[in-house]
């Protein structure tokens, strides 16, 4: 089996929306460009707190270390899912 791993750091809550769309937009292309065999894994820093809130509950279940979600969390969610 081959694998494909990339490793990033997410621009951190106090940077712009446009600096986090950018760096999501970039990290979608150089996935996309993985063959689709490949396992892909990623792994980083993506300063991201997943709450407990329902929304994600089918996407993480009902466990979290955070009680609620920040900015971050639904930007990370969209692009795995």
């Amino acid at each position: 089996m081959q694998n494909s791993v990339s490793s990033d750091s997410c621009p951190s809550k106090e940077k712009s929306d446009d600096s986090k769309d950018s760096f999501y937009e970039e990290l979608e292309q150089v996935f996309n460009h993985f063959p689709k065999y490949h396992m892909k894994i990623l792994l980083g820093d993506f300063n991201a707190k997943v709450g407990r809130e329902n929304i994600f509950k089918l996407t993480i279940g009902n466990e979290s270390l955070h009680q609620d979600s920040n900015d971050n969390d639904v930007r990370i969610i969209n692009f795995a899912t």
